[in-house]
């Protein structure tokens, strides 16, 4: 006999643990991409918010619950652990993982009950709130190696990490700051920062951070280098997550969609001051974005109108914050404004039941 029970229902852990299998599996090549371009400190930032991460969630389960170490099965703490290691700078301190692992895996999940109750994405809680309250820290990212004075390994990452500066004695900004005055710029830090300061993309663009080609007439400004490789390699991760069914299309269509015809309409009314939108779609975290963070199934929306909805609020939001707001960069803050709209969106594009 089937036993009945009211909602809400508990999902297997083995089937949750089985989907974010997958996810970190689809995120694996953009991270040797990203290791590649930018040193080995997104895997030492990697194993540290895994490791406290796991322990952390073991704690707080133990004191919440007293049951014992299976409640970790379902492996969502260790993709927050990835999606926040993979957004923060390769090279910031210790202590900025360490912290913003504490703030989204307290603030943004135990404290509403744990997985399942949480309303906000718990990664990008701890992201926002390391980017408010560390501002300096959390924009300090390394140019790609090869433009460095000195191209950093392991150890050099690891020292940069733990105590600031490299074997022989460079700091991040001194590694950086003496190639042509930039000092930790990313694509979308220098076209902010220039278009404020009243220059065209062809003369930001001149800037060593981005990739010159033949397609530079026709785009006017190029994707930075690194940047394009990392985006590239996500939406590869993405496809495959909705080839395996992991993930719904509408959610990453809907935002890429948006943010693309904005920013096709913005670049043909002024092409020397908007950048294009192949540009825009693999620029800073834009793939991430769309395919491994605005999909989360606990915060997003669930109906298929309104999963299209959700991803079109993200892609306006996020064009608005990166040329209207504080900082370069939106996905956080679109994403998180994005889930308080949740509970309305899903209640105005619920299904109309039959008969009715």
């Amino acid at each position: 006999m089937f036993r009945m029970a009211s909602s809400p229902h508990v999902h297997s852990h083995s089937l949750t643990a089985k989907v974010m299998l997958w996810v970190i599996v689809a995120m694996i090549p953009a991270i040797m991409v990203q290791i590649y371009y930018f040193g080995f400190g997104t895997l030492i930032q990697l194993l540290l918010a895994v490791i406290f991460a796991i322990l952390l969630e073991w704690i707080v389960t133990r004191l919440r619950t007293k049951k014992n170490f299976a409640d970790l099965s379902d492996m969502s703490v260790i993709l927050t652990a990835i999606i926040l290691a993979v957004a923060i700078p390769p090279y910031a301190p210790y202590w900025i993982i360490l912290l913003g692992i504490f703030c989204a895996v307290i603030l943004g999940k135990q404290v509403y009950g744990g997985l399942g109750q949480n309303p906000f994405n718990p990664a990008m809680v701890g992201y926002a709130i390391l980017l408010v309250s560390f501002p300096a820290q959390m924009t300090a990212w390394a140019l790609p190696n090869h433009l460095l004075i000195e191209p950093t390994g392991f150890k050099d990452a690891y020292l940069l990490i733990f105590q600031g500066v490299t074997s022989d004695g460079y700091s991040l900004h001194q590694l950086t700051s003496t190639i042509d005055g930039i000092t930790q710029a990313t694509p979308l830090d220098s076209v902010k920062t220039g278009i404020k300061n009243h220059l065209t993309l062809g003369h930001i663009a001149a800037s060593p951070i981005f990739q010159h080609d033949n397609l530079h007439d026709i785009l006017t400004i190029t994707m930075g280098i690194g940047w394009w490789q990392v985006n590239l390699a996500f939406l590869v991760g993405g496809l495959f997550l909705i080839w395996k069914k992991v993930i719904h299309w509408q959610i990453p269509f809907a935002m890429l969609l948006t943010l693309a015809i904005l920013a096709t309409a913005t670049w043909l009314i002024a092409p020397q001051t908007y950048p294009s939108p192949l540009w825009q779609l693999f620029s800073g975290a834009t793939m991430f974005g769309a395919f491994f963070i605005a999909t989360d199934p606990v915060t997003a929306s669930i109906t298929p109108k309104g999963k299209l909805l959700f991803g079109s609020l993200i892609g306006l939001l996020l064009y608005v914050i990166r040329f209207y707001g504080g900082y370069p960069d939106g996905v956080a803050f679109a994403v998180l404004l994005s889930n308080i709209c949740v509970p309305l969106i899903d209640h105005y594009t619920r299904p109309r039941l039959y008969g009715r």
